[in-house]
């Protein structure tokens, strides 16, 4: 159990946050919901506890950064999350993404390349998110032996689409990615017709770490 405390002041500092997403076009009260439930700072360590509420990226270990809240809420909002729905998250990172969706009722399996990572994450989603499936694996291949998914949420920057996240998203399904160089990169949604036909739609300028993998950034 996480022996860091959860406090008045915390949750205060939370439901200003809110409050702020809200005001940055984040409408879908399922994912402010969501934020206002979730503690970041203890997917933080203790160093960053203080900023941790601020709507900025912050440094985790392994030269990986834990996402600015408003590109979470905005990743998420844009997939239109569904209780049930089966949601393939390619970057585990802190694990705050996909507690996040997991709130929000979503069956997620998430893909971590780096190990330390992979088992901070796995220690604390063992106490928020328990339902979470977490593999340690290259993410660009996803989990063709858990295929299809329903919604597919990149949260590095590739670049280009990977081919084999595409083949597992179901027809009908969406993905989130962000495209581009290692400066900055465009948000793309991705919609799959029930034909399996597929359309684009970029959503603005977002700055990511890389998405290292065979199907990513070597």
């Amino acid at each position: 159990m996480n022996i860091r405390k959860d406090s008045y002041k915390h949750q205060g500092r939370r439901t200003n946050l809110v409050h702020h997403l809200a005001a940055s076009k984040i409408s879908d009260e399922r994912v402010l919901n969501a934020f206002a439930k979730i503690p970041r700072h203890l997917f933080l360590s203790k160093d960053f506890e203080e900023r941790a509420y601020d709507d900025v990226a912050l440094p985790i270990d392994e030269n990986q950064t834990i996402s600015q809240p408003f590109t979470v809420a905005f990743q998420t909002q844009a997939l239109d999350i569904k209780p049930g729905e089966k949601v393939l998250e390619i970057g585990t990172g802190s694990g705050y993404q996909a507690a996040i969706l997991a709130t929000m009722g979503a069956n997620v399996y998430s893909i971590e390349r780096i190990e330390k990572l992979h088992l901070q994450a796995k220690k604390i989603l063992m106490e928020f998110s328990p339902t979470v499936k977490l593999f340690l694996s290259d993410g660009t291949l996803g989990l063709a032996n858990h295929a299809p998914f329903d919604k597919i949420i990149v949260t590095a920057a590739a670049p280009k689409l990977p081919d084999k996240l595409l083949e597992q998203l179901k027809p009908g399904g969406m993905a989130i990615i962000p495209i581009g160089d290692l400066k900055q990169q465009k948000m793309i949604l991705i919609k799959k017709s029930v034909e399996n036909i597929i359309t684009q739609k970029e959503l603005g300028n977002f700055r990511f770490v890389p998405l290292i993998g065979k199907d990513g950034w070597q």
